[in-house]
């Protein structure tokens, strides 16, 4: 199922791009040298890749970005296009590993596979770990019963209230950053699953679910008029593809195959495809 463009959301990603080059590698001369031309994928050497397979890592459960179809096991979503034209653009094959998000970076690490593209969103404390070659901005949604019955506009109007979250996810952060500020503190209640938490919210569990804003939207048009977003959306954070920071080759050959699927025109496509065009770096 597709969406439609997210034109609320459009107004706050002019953000801009030169902004997201140096989170991608770090950037001294000798990666600089390694790194292939815009446009041009290296031939691939990454050992990673000898298996002919690009495995990644991803918590299919946070739609639209990545998903299971209805009634099936097959993957679909923003983050699986992409992966699958990366990998084309590599090529190999490209395999998807459901994993949970709260243990999805240390699952990289202990090389269960070789990338992450799980709608995650670049930070200091995840940069400290692992490398990102970011590819999408997107920022968080509040997510409340039509009628917005409590009033939301931000965070500020959650204090004394429960909200619904995913477990692992920044917006944790966010609500407990915001606790620090609150009279009456947050109520945080954690889930595995995004759609856990999105439930809590229409049984009346919780008056909020904050969430990635292009997901909280997506929540928001399947619920046949139940829920809607409150206020604005927040400052977008770029999404990034987790790499291990020993990974350099990888990191090198997935940044070239990225940059090639750009100029191809196949990154706007796949975008326009899941109506989340505002969230083009280029």
């Amino acid at each position: 199922m597709r969406i439609g463009r997210l034109s609320s959301w459009l107004l706050l990603l002019a953000v801009p791009a030169l902004a997201l080059v140096a989170l991608s590698c770090g950037g001294g001369e000798e990666e600089a040298a390694a790194t292939p031309a815009a446009g041009e994928t290296p031939a691939v050497t990454a050992p990673e890749l000898s298996d002919g397979t690009l495995q990644v890592g991803s918590d299919i459960a946070y739609a639209p970005i990545e998903f299971y179809e209805e009634g099936t096991e097959n993957a679909m979503g923003l983050d699986v296009d992409l992966a699958k034209a990366i990998a084309e653009e590599l090529g190999v094959d490209v395999e998807f590993i459901n994993t949970g998000f709260d243990g999805i970076i240390s699952a990289l690490q202990a090389e269960r596979f070789d990338v992450i593209m799980s709608a995650m969103t670049v930070t200091e404390e995840r940069q400290a770990e692992i490398d990102f070659v970011p590819y999408l901005l997107a920022g968080t949604g509040i997510l409340v019963q039509a009628g917005n019955p409590d009033n939301v506009q931000g965070l500020e109007d959650l204090c004394g209230k429960t909200v619904a979250v995913q477990v692992g996810t920044i917006q944790v952060q966010q609500l407990e950053d915001q606790n620090e500020l609150c009279d009456e503190s947050i109520d945080i209640s954690t889930f595995d699953l995004n759609p856990l938490a999105v439930e809590q919210l229409k049984l009346g569990r919780a008056a909020a679910v904050l969430a990635d804003y292009p997901v909280a939207a997506y929540d928001a048009s399947l619920s046949e008029g139940e829920l809607e977003i409150a206020g604005a959306p927040f400052p977008p954070e770029p999404y990034g593809i987790g790499i291990r920071k020993e990974s350099t080759e990888l990191n090198a050959a997935v940044s070239a195959a990225l940059q090639a699927i750009m100029d191809s025109g196949k990154y706007d496509q796949i975008l326009a495809d899941w109506g989340l065009e505002a969230g083009s770096i280029k």
